[in-house]
């Protein structure tokens, strides 16, 4: 579990992150949405520690992260997995060379044991296959996997994706939704995802959370979201032709039920 509490933050006496409280659960997908210039980018940093806010707590079951000398931080960030908007793969080094690559930093294993574990971690992400490509090899969709078992090689205890499906066709992007929303069930894990895809909102939003100019908005489920009061919510969601559709089907629905 990540609980946020009162977490603000400014730049050049500009404050960007106003007073944010957020519980994050474990085993669920939670949702980070907002337009762009709203501080989810911001809050996402600060979540993770590269960024540190100007008051306020980040507890990692119980562990201020805000308050880490640099000893404790390292051991918090080995339990983290980061998915990166644009996969951040190295280009020169092999697809299992890359999930190897946080095993071979943080971990005592020896090389078999690294590639045992890396091997395991492509098979997770359906490509058993492709550990011996190069990124620039194989396409886009399956760049976001190998970064996600890159991602899960350690085992961590949080997950953190950064726009996951930036750059993806729509059958892509809910293949990799699924991934994400399995994995987080699978091994418990405290996933938070920064998105602007309304497709993942319905696809697997267990818990969203709005940020509109540095304020925590709105908070609910995908279901509550359909029916939420805020205006400024309703204005972001409803921007989408998909949410759109769905809105206008609802109402048909409850037109011929009265």
């Amino acid at each position: 579990m990540i609980d946020v509490k009162n977490i603000i933050k400014s730049f050049d006496e500009k404050r960007i992150i106003k007073n944010i409280s957020i519980t994050f659960d474990p085993g669920k997908t939670n949702l980070i949405i907002g337009r762009s210039g709203s501080g989810k980018t911001v809050f996402m940093k600060i979540l993770i520690g590269l960024l540190r806010p100007d008051s306020g707590a980040i507890l990692y079951n119980g562990r201020n992260l805000p308050s880490m000398r640099k000893k404790e931080l390292n051991t918090l960030r080995r339990e983290m997995g980061m998915l990166f908007q644009g996969s951040a793969l190295f280009d020169s080094m092999t697809v299992l060379e890359n999930v190897t690559f946080p095993l071979t930093m943080f971990t005592q294993y020896n090389r078999k044991e690294r590639e045992k574990r890396a091997f395991f971690c492509l098979e997770r992400v359906n490509l058993k296959d492709a550990g011996n490509l190069y990124p620039g090899e194989i396409s886009g969709g399956m760049m976001k996997r190998a970064a996600i078992a890159r991602a899960i090689s350690l085992n961590p205890k949080y997950l953190f994706c950064d726009e996951p499906n930036s750059g993806l066709d729509p059958k892509t992007s809910l293949l990799i939704d699924d991934l994400i929303h399995d994995l987080t069930t699978e091994y418990n894990m405290t996933t938070v995802i920064n998105t602007h895809d309304m497709n993942s909102v319905v696809n697997i939003g267990e818990k969203i959370v709005f940020i509109n100019d540095g304020t925590k908005e709105w908070e609910g489920t995908k279901d509550e979201i359909m029916n939420s009061s805020n205006k400024e919510l309703n204005d972001f969601v409803f921007a989408s032709d998909l949410f759109k559709k769905v809105k206008e089907v609802e109402n048909s629905l409850l037109y011929e039920e009265g």
